[in-house]
């Protein structure tokens, strides 16, 4: 197991993130007990404990302080909200595609996923879902969009630590899986609540600003938890049929793929770009 894993043990920086390795490889704790261990938890210790360490970690990038950081992340996404109702009360006459521009490059912008490919066919269907609702409803709709940016951000905070944390003091795949899915459904319904919100602020049809608002903060999560983009695309790409219900429906789609990717620990270790992420024998 060592020789089979060792360049994912070498690169961890803790048990979490093997444990969390080696169910993204498909080991479970059935798996583990094989290995005369109670889960892949206590799998992950030993082969922690096990991986020589002779050399020093490189020296990691300068970066500057978590708070600056925070702050920093939250003005940026309180910028889309305030210049798109900038532009609306002004009367520009391009606030609707301002907006939509302004919700695409915040709301979804997922940088770099885990395998350290940026999702460009994902990013690029949320901005024609985004311009497409802006161009058939309006607007208010741009304008409620982007006002959903900051909560948006707040929510994705939000879980990210809570699952980390979550992750940290489990100590099986299922009891981890069992806490995060209400924890996932506790932040959605908050996002929910702030998107409804943004709706009523700017004179937006809640049942058309909503659920894409949903939608596109599913979107947002999953990619930057790195999971698969497919399923992401496919429900953004529904999005785009001009039928009143392609965007619910593609919202409760993504939805019950966010509660099977997102209850996985190897959606929530740390990742680090890398070489690759195959193994070898």
């Amino acid at each position: 197991m060592l020789h089979r894993h060792r360049e994912l043990c070498e690169r961890a920086v803790d048990p979490l993130e093997i444990a969390a390795g080696l169910e993204a490889h498909g080991i479970t704790d059935r798996t583990a007990a094989r290995f005369r261990h109670r889960d892949v938890f206590t799998l992950a210790e030993e082969l922690y404990a096990r991986t020589p360490r002779g050399e020093a970690p490189d020296a990691a990038p300068v970066r500057p302080p978590a708070g600056t950081r925070a702050v920093r992340g939250f003005g940026y996404a309180l910028l889309p909200g305030a210049l798109a109702l900038g532009a609306a009360a002004a009367g520009m006459p391009g606030a609707g595609p301002l907006a939509a521009l302004l919700t695409a490059a915040a709301l979804v912008w997922p940088g770099r996923s885990a395998g350290g490919r940026f999702p460009y066919a994902a990013h690029l269907l949320a901005a024609a879902a985004v311009g497409w609702a802006v161009h058939r409803h309006g607007p208010a709709l741009g304008a409620a969009l982007a006002l959903a940016v900051a909560p948006g951000h707040l929510a994705g905070v939000l879980y990210a630590a809570r699952a980390r944390r979550r992750l940290a003091g489990s100590r099986a795949l299922d009891d981890f899986s069992a806490g995060a899915r209400p924890l996932l459904a506790g932040i959605l319904l908050l996002f929910t609540a702030a998107a409804t919100g943004a709706a009523a602020v700017t004179a937006a049809a809640p049942g058309t600003a909503v659920p894409l608002a949903v939608l596109l903060f599913l979107a947002r999560l999953l990619l930057r938890h790195g999971a698969h983009r497919t399923p992401v695309a496919a429900a953004l790409a529904l999005a785009l049929v001009p039928d009143p219900a392609a965007v619910p429906a593609a919202a409760a789609g993504l939805l019950v793929h966010a509660f099977l990717a997102l209850s996985r620990a190897s959606a929530h270790a740390r990742h680090r770009p890398h070489r690759h992420q195959g193994e070898t024998a």
